[in-house]
């Protein structure tokens, strides 16, 4: 082997894996030098939404009672939980999506300490308003709204 192929190859071994900074007179990099220049950015998916819901009164046994607020909140798998404030009791259960064809729309049920429950029917119009009716154990009957 020459000593010129000896040379080249030495040079090029040493000099692998190594790059060039361009230098300002002071010695500093004249570009700055970061770890990456794409960091990776992971967004969480939420784990739940809370929407308010109220209940107007349509018929004269929930006149009495008058509006009623609660909420429900989305687990984001069809399913949920439905809380209402009736009065001084609260009433609470869950929510669930009918599926299939209907995948708008869905039942919602609660039930109080002091044995009363609601039953309620929903269609939502999208992610976060609907509308429904409710019937409870006493007789009255709400209309639904779902959202803010």
């Amino acid at each position: 082997m020459s000593r010129f192929t000896i040379t080249v190859s030495s040079a090029a071994l040493l000099t692998t894996g190594c790059i060039v900074v361009p230098l300002n007179a002071d010695g500093t990099a004249a570009y700055p030098i970061t770890g990456s220049a794409h960091a990776p950015v992971v967004i969480a998916a939420p784990a739940s939404q809370t929407l308010p819901v109220r209940l107007y009164p349509t018929n004269e046994a929930a006149a009495n009672t008058g509006v009623i607020a609660g909420t429900v909140t989305n687990h984001l798998n069809g399913r949920g939980t439905f809380t209402l404030n009736v009065g001084t009791e609260t009433m609470a259960g869950e929510a669930t999506r009918v599926g299939g064809a209907n995948a708008r729309s869905g039942i919602a049920s609660a039930y109080g300490a002091r044995g009363s429950h609601a039953n309620c029917r929903y269609t939502m119009n999208n992610a976060t308003q609907g509308t429904g009716s409710c019937t409870f154990s006493s007789g009255a009957q709400y209309q639904l709204h779902i959202g803010a």
